[in-house]
């Protein structure tokens, strides 16, 4: 019998060739229009047929976002620490931020062409605007939900707010932090391509738009496909750097696994 952790890390894979087949026999038990839907073999036919547009296409989006993304990581550190400084400063911000948060970030993009026109800043910019949200949220919860009793202890001990929120509030949020970045950075990919889609002349979002207008179909979902092969190794890595440094907090569930 296959062990239960290498059935595990086969699961995924299994999964989505498990998929594929099943996607290439509707294809052709239908014989469904490649217009509509095109089947795995041709999509993967047209991804080595324009592999080179749709490596330089993926490197540029995956430049914006990442761009986008560290913005978005840097101010939604600060903004969170801000808004998590207090309760008083948390309640007041906060549904200024969700409002903000409310507004779709396609509406946005029309107004970044006209103040940077077409190119790369509008697709950084709306990927930072679409990613920094749940950052700002987690890293300000983390701090806010530290205990008033710990607080008093440590202020009882000569401890200054600062040195509370840099010793156990940082810290404490850490989970809550690497949380958001998972979160993140499948967002900020989703701003690029979007900002891409209506006024760049580069990335997946492009490439997509223009293989559309010619009726690639093929292509169109090699680029999809493409993006979110992007995605999961993004997701992965953080997920990773999670586990690493943050292990304390998953440590009843190392415990149940061994």
């Amino acid at each position: 019998m296959m062990p239960a952790s290498l059935m595990e890390r086969a699961a995924p894979v299994a999964f989505t060739l498990g998929l594929g087949i099943l996607w290439e026999a509707i294809c052709w038990l239908f014989n469904i229009d490649p217009i509509i839907l095109p089947a795995p073999s041709a999509i993967a036919e047209s991804a080595v047929t324009h592999w080179k547009p749709l490596l330089r296409h993926s490197g540029a989006t995956m430049w914006t976002t990442l761009a986008g993304f560290a913005i978005a990581v840097a101010f939604g550190v600060v903004l969170g620490m801000v808004i998590g400084w207090s309760r008083a400063i948390y309640r007041g911000l906060y549904p200024v931020m969700v409002g903000f948060n409310s507004i779709p970030k396609v509406a946005v993009v029309p107004i970044l062409v006209i103040w940077f026109g077409i190119g790369e800043i509008p697709a950084i910019l709306t990927a930072f605007l679409i990613s920094f949200f749940p950052i700002v949220v987690n890293v300000a919860t983390g701090l806010a939900t530290t205990e008033p009793e710990l607080e008093d202890v440590l202020r009882a001990l000569g401890a200054r707010k600062l040195d509370i929120i840099l010793k156990v509030g940082i810290p404490r949020a850490q989970p809550y932090f690497f949380g958001s970045l998972k979160v993140a950075i499948t967002l900020a990919f989703v701003g690029s391509v979007v900002s891409e889609t209506i006024a760049a002349n580069a990335g997946i979002g492009y490439l997509m738009s223009v293989a559309g207008t010619n009726f690639q179909m093929p292509l169109v979902f090699a680029g999809l496909i493409a993006l979110a092969i992007e995605g999961i190794a993004m997701y992965a890595l953080f997920a990773f750097i999670e586990m690493r440094t943050t292990r304390w907090a998953f440590r009843s569930s190392f415990a149940a696994g061994t």
